[in-house]
């Protein structure tokens, strides 16, 4: 384990608790702080990458998202697989440099694009047709985490990558805006793209709410599908005989996605095949999260110009 922060004490306590896997140890840049992890789970702290090469197959990466690049690179240039904590890296670059390195290296790369472990996304995946609309909002309250990244990487990332996969295509229309609420980066966002074929997906993330809100609405011919990520449920309306409309719950078996992404990383480490999330498409997630930031960029400078020819003309 790399990193002992929030989240990864989380994967600490789930890698520590899987029938499937030892916990070799942990490192983190603040000793103190790896010691007590160490300690929580009984495990080695490591000093170095080189030291937890020499007792590791695998290792996650929940280090702050600029290091990535370098440290997942480092690890399997040593011979790790890596499950990195999303996003993939910082800046598409450093994305591509993980997934070229994965390929050249033939290691495992997965993208811990934590919500396609959720039973009721991996239940919705069954139940897609024709999807035509999204809409999708993800709120949260104001939190001091992940404030050197933009709300798009901090959260709207989760869906972007779901609807990425879902549809199978990139979208060839965004239209976004965005303003600065508590911190110096981007908090509340509106996202609308258009993908190929005609299907809109409509994305809110804040973290400046006043409740916690996570929900995807996905419509397709004759029928809508509603689902809670925290409730981990999905429910299908349909229309039939009569115009009377039908609905039923996607079967969903409940569980804690952190446990399943470590699951099939295990087991994608131990088979050698090709993880849920792969690099390539952490990498997808990415390059459209930085192209709704630039258009958040433009748009403000429209917003910006607007308001100064307003205040120049009532002068």
């Amino acid at each position: 384990m790399v990193g002992a922060g929030s989240f990864g004490r989380n994967h600490l306590r789930v890698i520590h608790q899987s029938p499937h896997a030892e916990l070799a140890g942990v490192l983190d840049v603040d000793n103190a702080r790896a010691r007590q992890a160490a300690e929580t789970h009984g495990c080695p702290v490591f000093d170095s990458l080189e030291h937890l090469a020499e007792h590791a197959n695998a290792a996650v990466v929940a280090t702050p998202t600029v290091t990535h690049a370098d440290i997942g690179c480092r690890l399997m240039e040593l011979g790790v697989d890596v499950l990195v904590e999303k996003p993939i890296a910082h800046e598409p670059a450093a994305a591509r440099r993980l997934v070229d390195d994965a390929a050249r290296l033939h290691r495992i790369l997965l993208v811990g694009h934590l919500e396609r472990f959720n039973p009721a996304v991996i239940a919705l995946e069954s139940a897609i047709g024709q999807p035509l609309f999204f809409e999708i909002h993800r709120l949260s309250e104001f939190s001091p985490r992940s404030l050197d990244v933009d709300v798009i990487l901090d959260l709207m990332i989760h869906d972007l990558d779901i609807v990425l996969s879902l549809t199978g295509s990139a979208p060839e229309e965004i239209r976004a805006a965005g303003i600065s609420i508590l911190s110096a980066k981007v908090d509340i966002a509106n996202v609308r793209l258009q993908f190929p074929g005609g299907c809109i997906a409509n994305f809110t993330a804040s973290r400046v709410s006043t409740e916690r809100v996570r929900k995807l609405r996905l419509f397709q011919p004759h029928e809508y599908i509603s689902l809670d990520y925290s409730r981990q449920d999905a429910v299908r309306f349909r229309v039939g005989e009569g115009m009377k409309i039908d609905f039923a719950p996607l079967p969903v078996v409940k569980d804690e996605p952190l446990r399943l992404e470590i699951e099939h990383f295990i087991e994608c480490v131990s088979s050698k095949s090709q993880p849920r999330v792969t690099g390539a498409q952490g990498l997808a997630a990415l390059d459209l999260a930085f192209a709704i930031l630039a258009k958040i960029e433009e748009h403000s400078r429209l917003v910006a110009g607007t308001l100064g020819a307003s205040r120049s003309s009532v002068t």
